[in-house]
């Protein structure tokens, strides 16, 4: 099975240089929750949680911690993992979702279910 890690890099590498880390973010997230609908292939096994900014992957955070744009590569990251049902997936979510900026993806991410019901009882200023 890919890593989220593998996503990463295959995402970045379509996205190219100027990718946020909080828009990558949500990109992860979107192309796992989509090829679960789609496929029921969960993508990757690594967790993705509600945090107050929208959905993160704590593994992938571990490797941008403080910085605001994707770094080159990613440690570990495979792309070759990914198989072309995986990739197509993928490039489907990028079309829909990658022209979006970060703010639109973490507003779209605060107004759907699943991060709304993850985040009951937190207290969040954000929404």
């Amino acid at each position: 099975m890919a890593s989220v890690r593998d996503v990463a890099q295959y995402i970045r590498d379509k996205m190219g240089n100027n990718l946020s880390t909080i828009k990558l973010q949500k990109l992860v997230y979107y192309a796992k929750a989509w090829s679960l609908a789609w496929d029921e292939d969960p993508l990757f096994s690594e967790p993705i949680q509600a945090w107050a900014n929208g959905p993160v992957s704590p593994d992938l955070y571990s490797l941008h911690k403080g910085q605001f744009f994707c770094p080159e590569t990613f440690a570990g990251a495979d792309i070759t993992h990914l198989t072309e049902q995986q990739k197509e997936n993928i490039d489907i979510v990028l079309k829909d979702y990658g022209d979006k900026s970060p703010q639109y993806l973490v507003a779209l991410s605060h107004s759907e279910d699943p991060w709304k019901n993850a985040r009951i009882g937190y207290y969040n200023s954000r929404g």
